[in-house]
């Protein structure tokens, strides 16, 4: 059985996306990974409700069903029902798994949409009703891209301004654009705030790659320390020692001194010096090679998902910084890509040693949405491997998990 390689744990943010990155220093054994990969998936979807946007769209939702239940020709059964289903679609669309985001988020947007308009007809008199296209408008830029958007909500805002002229109102067209500016207000806040999100993130998985490099570098500056030390220990102190000994043996010829105990002590201390002193020069010139759970852990500890699960082989020994570099690279890839594409989980990544073969095994429980189709992602992976004399197979098991199988010259 191979060891999991697991880093301390690390202290626990507020943050929805980001989680703290511990510094990584000459001294440290591991990163610690994200503190919520193993939380209870109860805790997640607590934490998901309780998101500060969507607890704005719930209070925002039960002002609005107040203030229609407060209307004197509104009748209190039909409202429910609509409005219960509309916080349903809103919910629900903020809880929904990643993989069943592209086939539940439009249904969970069309739900709103179809209560709100809904209930502007149902409730003519009252004014409240299109506040609540504002909640679902402020939704949109994380469902779709603004190609999309644009027409939707130009679609939405027809449809409100032809109940309101069929309801009565004097001045439809005044009240649609009115309320067409809340909801430009609300989709550019929610826009820069996602924007906000996604530049944050970039830089933490910027700052984790160079929390990686910098662990391998610290790891090769050891071993290069440590190999200036063994060989000047051995060239100098070890070639006085010898000197000393040779020296001994010479007084030792003497009769004057052949029957000195002392003489004899430090001709026994000076070869037992010598001998300790190479144990040691071949204990430090032991290179048990670059510490690749500590740079692998930092790179996936920016992301709350997937969970890294990392098994070497006790076997492995690396020590080329170009072939530690190649395996950091294709686990960095395979995280980006299993985070975007699969929504995966966990994802496996197992190193062992097969005579003059590393083999690198990456696997994840998630579900590519359509066919495998290789990008620069994997043709940039292929290509550093090659250069190391490796190559790189993709395949997809029953479920659609991707599954990377990696191989390089030890």
């Amino acid at each position: 059985m191979w060891p999991d390689c697991a880093a301390p744990r690390a202290g626990r943010s507020p943050a929805r996306h980001r989680i703290d990155l511990p510094e990584v220093t000459f001294f440290a054994d591991a990163v610690a990974p994200p503190s919520r990969r193993g939380e209870h998936p109860g805790m997640s979807l607590l934490r998901a409700l309780l998101q500060p946007l969507l607890l704005a769209g719930v209070i925002t939702w039960l002002a609005v069903v107040l203030g229609l239940l407060l209307e004197p020709s509104a009748r209190a059964g039909p409202i429910w029902v609509l409005a219960l289903a509309f916080l349903a679609g809103l919910l629900l669309s903020h809880v929904v798994p990643p993989r069943f985001e592209r086939a539940v988020l439009p249904l969970c947007l069309a739900l709103q949409a179809g209560c709100a308009l809904a209930l502007v007809w149902y409730v003519p008199g009252a004014g409240t009703a299109p506040v609540l296209l504002v909640v679902l408008v402020a939704q949109l830029p994380v469902a779709m891209p603004p190609r999309f958007m644009v027409p939707v909500v130009v679609a939405l805002n027809i449809a409100l301004y032809l109940l309101l002229r069929d309801a009565g109102y004097s001045q439809p067209l005044l009240v649609t654009t009115l309320y067409l500016g809340f909801q430009a207000f609300a989709v550019l806040t929610a826009h820069y705030a996602r924007s906000a999100e996604a530049s944050r993130d970039a830089l933490a998985r910027v700052n984790a790659d160079l929390l990686a490099t910098r662990a391998l570098l610290a790891d090769s500056a050891r071993s290069s320390e440590r190999l200036r030390v063994a060989r000047e220990l051995h060239d100098v102190a070890g070639h006085k020692l010898t000197a000393l000994g040779l020296n001994l043996r010479v007084l030792e010829g003497d009769p004057a001194l052949r029957l000195r105990e002392e003489l004899r002590t430090c001709r026994q201390l000076s070869g037992e010096l010598l001998g300790d002193l190479r144990n040691l020069v071949v204990a430090m010139r032991h290179d048990d090679g670059l510490d690749l759970a500590t740079a692998l852990h930092a790179l996936a500890a920016p992301l709350p998902k997937p969970s890294l699960q990392l098994r070497i082989d006790p076997a492995v020994r690396v020590t080329d910084p170009a072939v530690a570099e190649a395996i950091v690279r294709t686990v960095q890839e395979a995280l980006t890509n299993t985070a975007r594409h699969a929504g995966a989980e966990r994802l496996t990544v197992a190193l062992s040693r097969d005579g003059d073969t590393l083999r690198l095994r990456i696997d994840d429980d998630g579900q590519l949405r359509g066919p495998l189709r290789e990008g620069n992602g994997l043709a940039g992976m292929r290509e550093r491997l090659a250069m190391l004399g490796g190559q790189l197979a993709v395949s997809t098991g029953a479920t659609g998990a991707l599954r990377i199988d990696a191989e390089l010259p030890a």
